[in-house]
């Protein structure tokens, strides 16, 4: 059964629609403090469709997600009662997100923004933990941006070579994302 293969196909496919870059930096923005999707898999397939582009929907991307990080930020801070539905589901998450904060501080950030984390936990927690606005503004640039810009750079320098290598093996790819993300889950929980 080949669930990515068709899911690629489809993301190629609505990557083309002159409404993308809306859907963009919709996804990029909800993703940071409520979408469980990273952007990054909307991110890739456009930057293959449009690999002159790759630079302008990578920095469309960063703006929206620390947009919305912001939000992720303020909903922590200030309407606790709010996010307490997505904090209770995830609990264990975000009990190790606050040991993390605690040992690492703002770098607990900018490893989230980079990294398949969902950055939505520590956006929320930097708000709960009151962590200084200005710090985690510069590492949620620096994360994400680093994320964002690696897709882009490496679709706009090698992406005629990497597309077919990417659509043959994207089984493997997206198991192996999947496989990731229990992992860390798994992780956080037993942390």
């Amino acid at each position: 059964m080949s669930i990515f293969a068709s899911l690629y196909d489809k993301v190629i496919q609505w990557s083309k629609h002159r409404h993308a870059p809306k859907y963009l930096a919709s996804v990029s923005f909800f993703e940071s403090f409520v979408f469980p999707v990273p952007v990054a898999v909307m991110l890739l397939p456009m930057c293959f469709s449009q690999p002159k582009k790759a630079w302008f929907l990578a920095t469309l991307t960063l703006i929206f997600s620390v947009l919305g990080g912001i939000v992720g930020y303020a909903l922590g801070l200030w309407a606790f009662e709010l996010v307490a539905p997505i904090i209770h589901s995830h609990q264990s998450a975000f009990d190790t997100a606050q040991s993390w904060f605690a040992e690492y501080g703002v770098w607990v950030v900018v490893m989230a923004g980079f990294s398949p984390i969902p950055y939505k936990i520590f956006t929320i927690t930097s708000g709960l933990l009151h962590m200084p606005f200005l710090p985690f503004m510069i590492a949620s640039v620096i994360g994400r941006a680093s994320q964002f810009y690696l897709i882009a750079f490496l679709i706009s320098t090698f992406g005629a070579k990497m597309e077919p290598k990417i659509r043959q093996y994207i089984e493997w790819l997206g198991w192996g994302v999947v496989v990731l993300v229990i992992l860390i889950i798994v992780g956080l929980n037993y942390h």
